[in-house]
């Protein structure tokens, strides 16, 4: 019971602070409403379970001592973060839920795919709460894996209800407008700070 708080503890800033993720889903939740991001939702958790069991078990090592391909990824990460924030600040308001469409199952897995920084995070988190001595490294593997995976769900979760809070602000072209531009300059600026970071 310790070690699930102690890690819960080191993952509440890492889940609950703006990022990428955060902030697309709010967006997204704002934009089309809640139930709209669920899709995403459970492609970029599918993706985050996947992955992580895969650090986990050590399957990325390779990715982790190749600069080049951390790299490739940081740059593609970036750019679709980059292409999200222009599709937002673009969109005017809602017009009875007919405009644009909210990502889907696949975007919310890319979004995690191409996210090297997440990668560096879930490494950074097994390095400090996965036990050398075990006989049962898989068992922890996993047991670490879901509890990471199902606490940013809740984070998600709550960003994207936060945005479908917001939603009746976006049926006015004008705020619409505005709210739009903000998310995308802020996501904009979570791109730059992928890319130089």
């Amino acid at each position: 019971m310790p070690e699930i708080l102690a890690l819960l503890l080191f993952l509440l800033p890492l889940a609950y602070s703006p990022g990428p993720g955060n902030l697309v889903f709010a967006a997204n939740g704002a934009r089309f409403g809640l139930r709209a991001t669920l899709p995403a939702t459970l492609g970029y958790h599918a993706a985050t379970w996947i992955v992580t069991v895969g650090i986990g078990i050590g399957l990325f090592g390779l990715v982790g001592d190749a600069p080049s391909v951390m790299r490739a990824m940081q740059v593609v990460g970036a750019a679709y973060v980059l292409w999200l924030a222009y599709a937002i600040a673009r969109a005017g308001a809602l017009t009875g839920g007919t405009e644009g469409r909210a990502m889907g199952a696949w975007g919310g897995a890319l979004l995690l795919v191409f996210n090297p920084k997440a990668y560096l995070i879930i490494a950074l988190m097994f390095t400090q709460f996965l036990p050398g001595n075990t006989q049962d490294r898989i068992g922890a593997v996993l047991w670490i894996t879901t509890v990471f995976t199902l606490n940013n769900l809740l984070a998600f979760t709550v960003y994207s209800m936060a945005g479908d809070r917001m939603a009746k602000l976006f049926r006015v072209d004008r705020t619409a407008r505005r709210l739009n531009i903000a998310f995308g300059v802020v996501l904009a600026a979570v791109a730059v700070w992928m890319l130089l970071a």
